[in-house]
């Protein structure tokens, strides 16, 4: 996931409507240890004007990044930046797409090697976890200090508040902090929508269901996702959720309310999408641990189907497949009816690309700092040339010509407004969304259970996680 790029993918003040989400409250979760005693050797430095973190120059510094969608050259760029200020630190950067297996058992056992973490991809480590055990540093210092660009401007007023906002975790403390707005939803080409199908974009589950219809009498499948990563459904399915029933569903969720899974809004959207997948409208079959790249080519370079569920990486990811005039699109999820509590336009977009470092790092100084530079206009201009996704940094790409998608993406922020959802419980209880959710979509999507199932083993997975007392739970205010 590469991704919420996002994202996600502040931009724009619209997107700080996430803000709008109550920031909940728990006693549980205890803030993270300030990190780096004597015991933990850490190296620190004087704090002056120049170095306002306080990092020792000489000190080592060790990053890694997700190797996924993004790739890790918009973070070597700013690993050159804390290399040209701390030219004795000789920092390294490690790209890797097995983020828990090559950095949590070290972080387990109080002695990690990274410094900063690039916290994303299928092998996430799970941050609610880290959170709970205080195994992440308090980010707060970083938002606290000044910008990289204006010392007289914190880092935290350079940010969309969506960022803060998604790394607190219940309580005033951050531990987690993200890079890109991320835009879910329903990615198709304009060219083959508009041109080859003389159709516009569907508003409601009808006219889906129309254009769907329209594309089989050509050959084409109306949808497709990556059979290995069926998760991805989710992407086009959760704001669905809140448009149907409010926010009231999706908050019910996020806390594990009993029946949660069950309101009547949620049988709806899978009523909805169980057509879809009956009248044969989805392209199967992308099974493979490359599924994602691979169902992303029968899209872009084959057009075997119209729509796929992803994020707003999905441009970059798939730019060498990508024709020049495909024009590639993000769309809101549809309404089904006029019943629906939030209008169309409704969109689940986060920040995107989440950052943490180990409350026990040897350089925990330095981890910050290199976040704070991440969060220079200089580096999240970089980002946005090198990925194409929005930087939560305000201002960073005013001015410059966006691709289509990222135009789209930025387009659906603004039209949403303050109707933008974003699933807490992703984050605080990972596993409903990477275990839970991914084997029962599968079955939903072959058509081998109905909405019922559906329903019921999300509701017997969020209970399982309520009744579990090694799992701290995340209370309302």
């Amino acid at each position: 996931m590469g991704s919420t790029s996002v994202n996600r993918r502040d931009v724009m003040k619209r997107a700080a409507a996430a803000g709008l989400l109550a920031v909940p409250a728990v006693g549980a979760l205890s803030s993270c240890a300030s990190g780096g005693g004597d015991e933990n050797k850490a190296e620190k430095g004087e704090k002056s004007k120049k170095n306002p973190l306080g990092v020792k120059e000489d000190a080592g510094l060790t990053v890694y990044i997700f190797n996924g969608g993004y790739g890790d050259k918009y973070a070597q760029f700013v690993t050159d930046m804390y290399a040209k200020k701390y030219p004795e630190a000789d920092p390294e950067q490690k790209p890797t797409e097995k983020i828990a297996t090559q950095v949590q058992p070290k972080i387990v056992r109080g002695k990690p090697t990274a410094d900063v973490v690039n916290n994303s991809g299928a092998d996430q480590m799970n941050p609610g976890k880290l959170v709970h055990n205080k195994q992440v540093a308090d980010l707060s210092e970083v938002l606290d200090a000044p910008s990289w660009d204006d010392p007289n401007v914190t880092v935290r007023e350079t940010l969309v508040p969506v960022v803060e906002q998604m790394g607190r975790f219940g309580g005033r403390e951050c531990y987690q902090l993200n890079i890109a707005l991320t835009v879910y939803g329903n990615w198709y080409s304009k060219k083959l929508l508009e041109d080859g199908l003389d159709s516009s974009y569907p508003k409601t589950w009808d006219e889906m269901l129309a254009v769907c219809k329209k594309a089989k009498a050509k050959g084409i499948h109306g949808w497709s996702y990556p059979g290995g990563h069926p998760r991805y459904m989710f992407f086009s399915m959760y704001a669905m959720f809140a448009q149907r029933g409010g926010r009231d569903v999706t908050t019910a969720m996020d806390y594990l309310e009993p029946n949660a899974w069950k309101h009547e809004a949620v049988k709806e959207v899978f009523e909805a999408w169980e057509e879809l997948v009956a009248k044969k409208y989805v392209l199967t079959g992308f099974d493979g641990t490359e599924a994602h790249t691979e169902m992303q080519t029968a899209w872009t370079k084959e057009g075997k189907c119209l729509f796929v569920p992803n994020g707003s990486w999905v441009e970059n990811e798939a730019k060498d497949t990508t024709p020049e005039d495909f024009a590639m699109t993000v769309g809101a999820t549809p309404s089904l009816d006029s019943g629906d509590k939030m209008p169309f336009g409704t969109l689940y977009s986060p920040a995107g690309e989440p950052f943490i470092v180990p409350a026990k790092a040897k350089n925990r100084q330095g981890g910050l700092e290199w976040l704070r530079m991440m969060y220079s206009k200089e580096a999240a201009l970089n980002l946005f040339k090198e990925i194409g996704s929005m930087p939560v940094v305000k201002g960073a790409i005013d001015g410059q010509q966006l691709p289509s998608g990222t135009a789209s993406a930025q387009a659906a922020i603004k039209a949403a407004g303050d109707n933008i959802v974003i699933p807490q419980f992703m984050d605080w209880y990972n596993e409903l969304f990477r275990e839970d959710f991914n084997n029962m979509i599968h079955k939903f999507m072959q058509g081998q259970i109905g909405p019922k199932q559906a329903m019921d083993t999300m509701q017997k997975a969020s209970d399982r996680i309520m009744k579990d007392p090694d799992i701290t739970k995340v209370k309302k205010a």
